[in-house]
């Protein structure tokens, strides 16, 4: 992907970046609440507009149509979605669960950020809206 492609790049920099700081000052062993606590605290530091456990629309793959609701941990001035965990390993299941909500929402990208392992894990999921069938005006 070339640079001037990468979405919401500043952003996306930024975020991972305050999530390494805390890792760095809270280390790996609390609890998810806890980091979700801190990085709250960090983005309305740095000014940054965030969502904790919103309730966002899912819509259905086939119909487009609103199927239901997820509430994801946090989403970042209304453009990313973050997925906290605190866990010794990450599973494979942690990162489906990230995109099943980047494929049926009307979000592109997300993080899962693990606080739980050293160094910090994350993972990027895109899935944007030009591949979706959404029935909604926000694209």
């Amino acid at each position: 992907m070339s640079e001037e492609n990468f979405l919401f790049k500043e952003l996306s920099f930024g975020i991972i970046g305050i999530c390494i700081e805390i890792q760095k000052e809270y280390g790996n062993f609390h609890n998810e609440r806890v980091y979700q606590k801190v990085l709250e605290e960090k983005l309305t530091k740095e000014e940054i507009k965030f969502l904790a456990k919103p309730r966002i629309k899912v819509y259905s793959k086939d119909s487009g149509n609103i199927v239901g609701y997820y509430e994801p941990d946090v989403i970042v001035e209304e453009k990313i979605i973050l997925e906290l965990k605190a866990k010794p390993i990450i599973l494979k299941n942690h990162e489906v669960q990230l995109s099943e909500y980047i494929k049926t929402t009307e979000y592109e990208i997300g993080y899962v950020v693990n606080f739980g392992i050293k160094p910090l894990y994350f993972k990027r999921i895109i899935y944007t809206n030009d591949k979706k069938n959404l029935k909604t005006n926000k694209h």
